[in-house]
């Protein structure tokens, strides 16, 4: 491995250690668990996709450390990565580029700007995969639970068209946040490997969610 393979090498692994320090006790569900399967999910998608996976993993690791929902503020957070990487042996285009990919990619009640990049496309793909599927749905109750939000309450309807502040803060349930927010991912993914899974995983949602209304509505 030359001298520029190995000094990226050395900020993955130190990227990891300041996820792992920052977000090891987080309860909401994106904990370190949660950036360990994305970076795993970004490094596939990198390698079937050509982008530079060693960025993507860099980024991978390093997108919650910034979430807004775990620092004072979004600049706060973007601010304390902005300084980490200073620090790192990577070129100013690449700290940019890592900068750029971070502050864009969380869903923000769909908000965001498009991906620039192939690496951005890959990163953000890998995190919304995350929020699609199986684990998807255990997450979506634990951070209910963590928000205070019960699990369904049928005269509260999904909301169709909030505001950021709504978003985050407004009331919602753990069912609706499906309709609110996971449900619509499947036809934001990006790229051609995200799709293909995605499609599977939301299905899966789907019928999950068909068996909860049977359930509840005490059908046999």
């Amino acid at each position: 491995m030359n001298s520029m393979g190995n000094a990226k090498e050395q900020v993955i692994a130190a990227a990891e250690q300041f996820a792992k320090s920052e977000l090891e006790h987080d309860p909401t569900g994106h904990d370190w668990w949660h950036v360990h399967r994305v970076v795993k999910m970004a490094e596939h998608l990198a390698e079937e996709e050509g982008a530079d996976i060693a960025l993507c993993k860099i980024a991978a690791l390093l997108h919650d450390v910034a979430d807004e929902k775990l620092n004072p503020s979004k600049e706060a957070g973007l601010e304390k990565v902005r300084q980490w990487l200073q620090g790192q042996p990577l070129t100013h285009e690449e700290q940019e580029h890592l900068m750029e990919i971070i502050s864009t990619m969380s869903y923000s009640a769909g908000k965001n700007p498009p991906m620039r990049t192939l690496e951005g496309h890959v990163v953000q793909d890998a995190d919304r995969l995350d929020a699609i599927g199986a684990i998807a749905i255990a997450r979506v109750f634990l951070y209910a639970g963590w928000k205070g939000d019960p699990i369904h309450d049928p005269v509260l309807p999904p909301r169709e068209t909030m505001t950021m502040e709504e978003y985050r803060h407004g009331k919602s349930t753990a069912i609706n946040h499906f309709y609110e927010k996971l449900l619509k991912l499947k036809d934001k993914l990006n790229t051609d490997a995200a799709k293909r899974i995605g499609i599977e995983r939301h299905r899966y949602m789907e019928s999950y969610l068909e068996q909860f209304k049977r359930e509840w509505e005490g059908e046999l």
